[in-house]
C-alpha cells in the first residue's frame, strides 16, 4: 500500500495504472479516525473497481470553529493499518501546504442545495467541501467515489456538482452504519464521555419517533411528526437540538407534496459535540 502526500504524487501513480491496464480507479474521500462506517464505504468501492484509493486529509476549510478542527481525532497508524487490512491499494494523505499553498484563492461554489440545514448553521462549509472534494477528484481522476448517506446534504451536492462541471466520476451513496443501539457511526462520537455516549442514542431515536408517527398516521401534517421528534428530544437533558426539520429528499427544501417521502433531517449537541443524522420516511 503505497502512501501518497501531494497531488503531484497522487496524478502520476492513478496515470500509471491507467496507462498500464483498463483499470478502475474507486476513491473514498475521509477526513480519518476511520471506523465500520468507512470501511463500508471501502468495501462499496472495492466492489466496483480494481483498485482503492482512500485520501485521508483534515479539510480547514470546512471547519467553521477553530475548535473543532484542532480537536478532529487524527489516529493516523490506526487508519493506515484498517486499510492495509482491506487491501487499499493507496492512501492519499496530501500534506496542508501541498492542498492549499500560500497563494491558494479558487473556491467551487455550490448552489441553494447548500442554503438549508447544515448551510445555515455552518457558513462557508460547503464551499469548503466542495473545493476540496474537487481537488481530491483532480488528483486521484477516480472511476467511482463513494459517499456516506449520513451526510446526506454533503452527498446531494456532491452529486449536483459532478453533473454541473460535467466529472465523468460515478457518484455512490452508501447507507449510513450503525452502532448497535442505532447511533450512527461518526469520527465525532470518540469525543464523547461515556455519559454524552449514552445521551447519544436520543439521535437515533427522535428519527424512530418521526418514523413510527407516520406510520401511526399516514398523510400527517409534517409538523406534526416533527413535533413528536423534538418531544424525544427535549426529554434528554444533554442534548441541545439545533434543528430537526422534515424536507423534500431532492430539495431538501420544504415539501411541496402531501403523498411523497419526507427526510428527517437533524443535528444535535452533545456539550460541545455536534452530532447529526437522517431517515427517510415513507410518506403516503
Amino acid at each position: 500500500m503505497l502512501i501518497l502526500d501531494s497531488p503531484t504524487a497522487m496524478r502520476a501513480w492513478s496515470q500509471g495504472r491507467r496507462t498500464s491496464s483498463r483499470t478502475t480507479i474507486g476513491l473514498v474521500p475521509t477526513m480519518g479516525a476511520l471506523h465500520d462506517g468507512h470501511l463500508a464505504l471501502i468495501d462499496a468501492a472495492a466492489q466496483r473497481c480494481d483498485l482503492v484509493v482512500v485520501s485521508i486529509f483534515v479539510n480547514p476549510l470546512q471547519f467553521n470553529r477553530t475548535d473543532d478542527f484542532d480537536l478532529y481525532p487524527r489516529p493516523l497508524d490506526d487508519d493506515l493499518a484498517q486499510c492495509r487490512a482491506r487491501d487499499v491499494a493507496a492512501i492519499y494523505a496530501p500534506t496542508p501546504d501541498s492542498m492549499y499553498p500560500r497563494d491558494f484563492e479558487t473556491n467551487v461554489c455550490p448552489g441553494s442545495l447548500a442554503d438549508p440545514l447544515e448551510g445555515v448553521g455552518r457558513p462557508g462549509h460547503f464551499r469548503g467541501v466542495t473545493t476540496v472534494v474537487a481537488k481530491l477528484f483532480n488528483a486521484v481522476a477516480p472511476d467511482v467515489a463513494v459517499f456516506g448517506r449520513k451526510d446526506v446534504q454533503q452527498l446531494s451536492l456532491i452529486e449536483r456538482m459532478v453533473a454541473d462541471l460535467d466529472m465523468p466520476i460515478e457518484i455512490i451513496g452508501v447507507d449510513t452504519v450503525r452502532e448497535p443501539d442505532g447511533l450512527a457511526m461518526s469520527s465525532r462520537n470518540r469525543r464523547l464521555t461515556p455519559e454524552l455516549r449514552a445521551a447519544a442514542v436520543v439521535v437515533p431515536r427522535a428519527l424512530e419517533a418521526a418514523v413510527a408517527a407516520a406510520r401511526a398516521r399516514p398523510r400527517a401534517d409534517p409538523e406534526a411528526l416533527r413535533r413528536h421528534a423534538i418531544e424525544v428530544i427535549d426529554a434528554e437533558p444533554h442534548a441541545r437540538l439545533e434543528y430537526f426539520e422534515l424536507v423534500d429528499p431532492s430539495t431538501l427544501r420544504e415539501p411541496t407534496r402531501d403523498d411523497g417521502p419526507l427526510l428527517a433531517v437533524t443535528a444535535i449537541w452533545f456539550d460541545d459535540v455536534r452530532l447529526i443524522d437522517n431517515r427517510l420516511i415513507p410518506h403516503s
